[in-house]
């Protein structure tokens, strides 16, 4: 089993605790209305929302897959940081685990930046091509964007 890890960043004009509230509190209400091609629905599973909480995420008509569940492993609104794991979905082929680490940081233009940590375990000796990595990046670099031109565009959310 080998282990792959990513690292990304994306900037905003939004301040990290308003960014953060939409793009992790209400992101199962925000999203769906946002992208409703990559998300068809979100339901709890299990839990309250907090750690341990198991969401399954149905996928939308864009997506070649199905469904995604994942486990919340920690939450901090107060210090914006989030993490989680994928721990089950038709997309995991050749990988055996994903789990990503967020926190939301001021930026010196006032905005925020957005610092992302993603390990994959894979399965056996896989190596995910480059063009397969790169498009995972920019999906959700395109869920990134997407939400924050929504609350651009609507001011009074989130504050």
């Amino acid at each position: 089993m080998g282990v792959f890890t990513h690292e990304s960043q994306e900037t905003s004009a939004i301040p990290p605790a308003r960014l953060f509230k939409a793009f992790v509190l209400d992101s199962d209400n925000l999203i769906q209305k946002v992208l409703p091609q990559a998300i068809k629905s979100t339901e709890i599973i299990e839990g309250n929302g907090g750690p341990g909480t198991i969401k399954k995420i149905t996928f939308g008509e864009a997506s070649k897959y199905k469904y995604a569940k994942h486990r919340i492993d920690a939450l901090d609104p107060e210090n914006c940081t989030y993490s989680f794991s994928l721990i089950e979905s038709d997309a995991l082929t050749d990988i055996a685990s994903v789990s990503t680490e967020m926190k939301f940081v001021a930026s010196p233009e006032g905005g925020s930046i957005m610092k992302s940590t993603t390990k994959y375990q894979t399965k056996g000796d896989f190596q995910p091509k480059e063009e397969q990595v790169q498009a995972i990046i920019d999906k959700a670099a395109g869920h990134f964007k997407a939400v924050e031109a929504y609350l651009l565009a609507h001011p009074d959310l989130y504050s």
